[in-house]
């Protein structure tokens, strides 16, 4: 049988190897909270990338749309045609 100072040291190691693998180890207490920083920083990041896409996208969609206005304006206006297109034009027969 065991005697209390052999039980005592038996149960001493292993609290010492828990504590050594929870403040050293891979998933130790340290790495969690380095991990959790990171996830912070990389949740910044991916919040200013998107709304930097947000705000490109929103430029491509006025510039499209001020392209098509511009090109509507040049075609009704000063009757712009481009090289593959014929031109007709139709006016209302006169009462």
């Amino acid at each position: 049988m065991l005697n209390a100072r052999t039980a005592t040291s038996i149960l001493g190691t292993l609290l010492v190897l828990v504590h050594i693998g929870l403040w050293f180890g891979k998933g130790s207490v340290p790495h969690v909270w380095s991990q959790r920083a990171q996830l912070v920083q990389l949740r910044a990041q991916i919040d200013t990338a998107q709304a930097r896409n947000q705000r490109i996208a929103a430029e491509v969609l006025d510039l499209r749309a001020g392209l098509d206005m511009i090109e509507e304006k040049a075609r009704s206006e000063l009757g712009m045609v481009k090289p593959d297109e014929i031109f007709v034009q139709v006016t209302p027969a006169r009462r």
